[in-house]
């Protein structure tokens, strides 16, 4: 490790955005890491400054720049909420630096996930769409009530989020959708409805649906909803602090130290993995 061998060397990208500011502080507050790189998108108004002052600390002589490949290479683990196409770049680079790679980025695709098992195969490549205690808990859950109730029980999910967010359903909404289909033992490709509109028809028997909202600040809100006769069982998680997402990314870099090079979820950094 860099600087002690206690202590994990950490760069973060997508520093100057909300999340990127959040996981600043998570380092800093963090024992056993400490903040080796800082990089924002090109064309930041941020470039060039601190990244202590940019997440509202002490300055520490970290400075954010553009050019991730620098900052990466002398990293032993990187977070990464960014986009899709940028996680790809940084999955690249990671594998090259032998940098662990801890996605929280949504919105990936199949090519993309392809990408990052690519990368896993030189790395430990921490993968997660939602990387709060709670919510992974919850996907626990889902799994273990779809698989106790009859189909009988018509599952939906419902999510909320800031008027912000780009990408929908959210890939926590999806990844608690898959981890329903698990527990039905069904794909989830087949049975997933994402959006009704018009005419839609009866419900189809094992659908799995989703309802999306977007409004406000809300950081995240998640329900799914189990629909059986005479009762409906319902399971929720409500995020009101970024800052959750950000402690669990600190927890996975240095978990994933220890790690041998493949890909993993919350539940393998929780110790919730079957």
């Amino acid at each position: 490790m860099s600087e002690a061998a206690n202590s994990i060397a950490i760069t973060i990208v997508g520093a100057s955005g909300r999340m990127g500011k959040m996981l600043l502080r998570a380092v800093a507050e963090a024992e056993h890491c400490h903040l080796v790189g800082a990089v924002a998108r090109d064309g930041s108004d941020l470039l060039g400054q601190d990244a202590g002052a940019v997440a509202g600390l002490a300055p520490n002589g970290v400075y954010l720049v553009a050019d991730p490949a620098g900052a990466i290479a002398k990293s032993d683990a990187v977070i990464d909420f960014t986009t899709p196409e940028a996680t790809v770049g940084f999955a690249r680079l990671c594998a090259q630096a032998g940098a662990a790679h801890i996605v929280g980025t949504t919105g990936l695709e199949e090519s993309h996930v392809a990408a990052l098992e690519k990368a896993a195969r030189h790395v430990p490549v921490v993968y997660a769409p939602n990387m709060s205690v709670g919510v992974n808990l919850l996907l626990g859950l889902t799994q273990k009530v779809a698989a106790t109730l009859g189909p009988e029980y018509d599952i939906e999910i419902v999510e909320m989020h800031h008027r912000h967010k780009v990408d929908a359903p959210s890939g926590t909404a999806l990844g608690l959708g898959h981890a329903a289909a698990r527990g039905r033992g069904v794909d989830h490709d087949e049975a997933a409805i994402l959006s009704r509109e018009g005419q839609t028809g009866p419900r189809p028997d094992g659908a799995i649906g989703y309802a999306t909202l977007r409004g406000g600040d809300v950081v995240g809100e998640h329900t799914v909803v189990f629909a059986g006769p005479g009762e409906r069982i319902e399971i929720t998680h409500k995020a009101s602090d970024r800052a959750i997402f950000a402690q669990g990314a600190v927890r996975a870099a240095l978990w994933s130290q220890d790690q041998k090079a493949a890909v993993y979820s919350m539940a393998d950094v929780l110790g919730l993995s079957d």
